[in-house]
């Protein structure tokens, strides 16, 4: 018997798939996970807003939000992420924040 037979390429399909299907669910984890830390995040940025509410501080920090785009490029380049990427992902995260900060006001 030969190796290309067809009982042999269902076998390597189904094994593909099986495969693929493992993956999917991985990243199906991850998504959830990143959707976890970013409810986290929101939940530390809300605590944030109300410690500047309270002491009159106002809504924007631009060194902190500076020290925060720094510290995601680094993390990204630390796991050989596309920094920009990452940056655009943060960036979009301390937008959301600082409109539920200023909305709370």
């Amino acid at each position: 018997m030969t190796g290309n037979q067809p009982s042999d390429e269902l076998t390597n399909r189904d094994t593909e798939e099986a495969e693929l299907e493992e993956l999917r669910e991985e990243i199906q984890e991850i998504d959830r996970d990143i959707v976890e830390l970013i409810a986290r995040r929101t939940y530390v940025a809300d605590s944030i807003a109300r410690v500047k509410e309270s002491r009159e501080l106002p809504t924007t920090d631009e060194r902190q939000e500076e020290r925060v785009m720094d510290r995601a490029g680094a993390n990204a380049e630390q796991f050989d992420v596309d920094s920009n990427l990452v940056k655009a992902i943060f960036r979009l995260l301390i937008e959301l924040n600082k409109v539920e900060q200023r909305s709370t006001r």
